[in-house]
């Protein structure tokens, strides 16, 4: 069973601005790592609080936050970012 992987236009806009190898690694990650798992959530960690539904991705010191579609074997790609930043600005948005 595998998964498709689906980047958001932010999380894309976001993927364009990292240096290219991190932007590189991130999208194997996803590819190689998450997209050919039986459950995604197996690599992943799942957010609390008023980001409770949504999971994260730890790439270095990157995190990708997804939301994990399960009726359509879909992983969407919401944000990317330095593990510093990227939890206060997705609970800006």
């Amino acid at each position: 069973m595998a998964w498709s992987i689906e980047y958001s236009e932010t999380a894309k806009e976001q993927l364009r601005k990292l240096d290219k190898p991190v932007a590189k690694r991130i999208v194997e990650f996803m590819d190689d790592r998450v997209a050919p798992a039986d459950d995604p959530r197996r690599h992943g960690r799942a957010l609390r609080g008023p980001l409770g539904e949504f999971w994260r991705y730890r790439v270095g010191n990157y995190r990708v936050i997804c939301q994990i579609q399960d009726e359509v074997l879909r992983v969407l790609v919401l944000a990317i970012g330095h593990r510093n930043t990227i939890y206060r600005s997705m609970t800006r948005q």
